[in-house]
């Protein structure tokens, strides 16, 4: 059979042709490190670098979540610890108005639980950003309104939040809301931090109801009402600075597992896409000596005239 001499011609110009396009692939990849440039260099590396890239997304998400969370965190702890306050001082008040004090002394008193009032509804009405933390989902206006007598003092503080929660995802599957709402009266749900019906805890009417008795003198029902209701408010309060202290370190726990699957699909990426420098530049100089090789018996071929082939 006849070889014709174009048939060698195309023959090396092919192989000069591969020879050069994975030479400069290979160069590619020593200079950007990167093995995959376009979805056709690996399409099955392709499709998983995206999968992990849109769970990289995903994470970052939960991250976000778990940053905004820590931060209102504080905020919410630090609302806690100022009604703990108003409540001991209460408690305090409860003890010290016995039956040995003057109505001038019970007075004094009383003036100062008027300030305690306006300090619970004030850290009940605790604000993060522009969202109220305590009125569960209504978060856009105070949880609670507070009234005045003629006098001035503080009297029928009202909730006007709901029991709802909004909680935020913070891994697959998993939610949680940082803030209880300021009362619930409903016996199912989130506690309520000043008002509970569950635990018999309402604060802000057990304070009124305490300086109303010490302007009246009446210490016999601050000892039988007064001194009970208070205590129970006090462990209400201790309940919700115990359950604060599970969520922070719940925050915490998901933060560590967040950044370490961070980290590890990361890592994956990098797998899939990054170039080994060492292999790369072995595989780049086995091709360059293929291809002067080649262009050596290009050019012995290219010489080759057509009465060599007649003889």
């Amino acid at each position: 059979m006849r070889v014709t001499s174009n048939s060698f011609n195309n023959a090396v110009v092919d192989q000069l042709n591969r020879l050069s396009s994975k030479q400069y692939a290979l160069q590619r990849q020593a200079a950007t490190g990167q093995r995959i440039e376009n979805p056709s260099d690996n399409p099955d590396a392709t499709r998983q670098v995206l999968d992990l890239k849109t769970r990289l997304q995903t994470q970052g998400q939960y991250q976000n979540n778990i940053s905004a969370l820590s931060s209102q965190a504080s905020a919410v702890y630090s609302a806690i610890q100022g009604v703990q306050r108003a409540s001991n001082r209460a408690g305090e008040i409860a003890i010290l108005a016995d039956g040995t004090k003057s109505p001038d002394e019970l007075k004094t008193y009383a003036t100062e639980v008027n300030h305690l009032i306006e300090q619970a509804v004030q850290q009940g009405n605790t604000k993060f950003g522009d969202t109220y933390l305590f009125g569960g989902t209504k978060s856009d206006k105070p949880p609670y309104v507070l009234g005045h007598d003629a006098e001035g003092r503080p009297t029928n503080p009202t909730y006007q939040g709901n029991t709802n929660s909004a909680p935020t995802e913070i891994s697959e599957g998993v939610s949680i809301s940082i803030a209880p709402p300021a009362a619930n009266s409903s016996g199912s749900g989130p506690r309520g931090l000043l008002a509970d019906d569950r635990s018999g805890a309402d604060l802000l009417k057990h304070l009124v109801s305490l300086r109303d008795h010490l302007l009246a003198g009446d210490t016999a029902a601050i000892s039988s009402t007064d001194r009970p209701a208070l205590s129970r408010d006090e462990d209400n309060i201790l309940y919700h600075v115990a359950d604060h202290g599970a969520l922070t370190a719940r925050l915490e726990a998901a933060s560590t597992a967040a950044t370490a699957q961070n980290q590890s699909v990361r890592k994956s990426i990098s797998q899939q896409t990054d170039a080994d420098l060492a292999d790369t530049l072995v595989q780049l100089g086995s091709v360059q000596t293929a291809y002067q090789a080649a262009l050596q018996s290009a050019a012995k071929l290219m010489g080759t005239s057509l009465m060599d082939y007649i003889r």
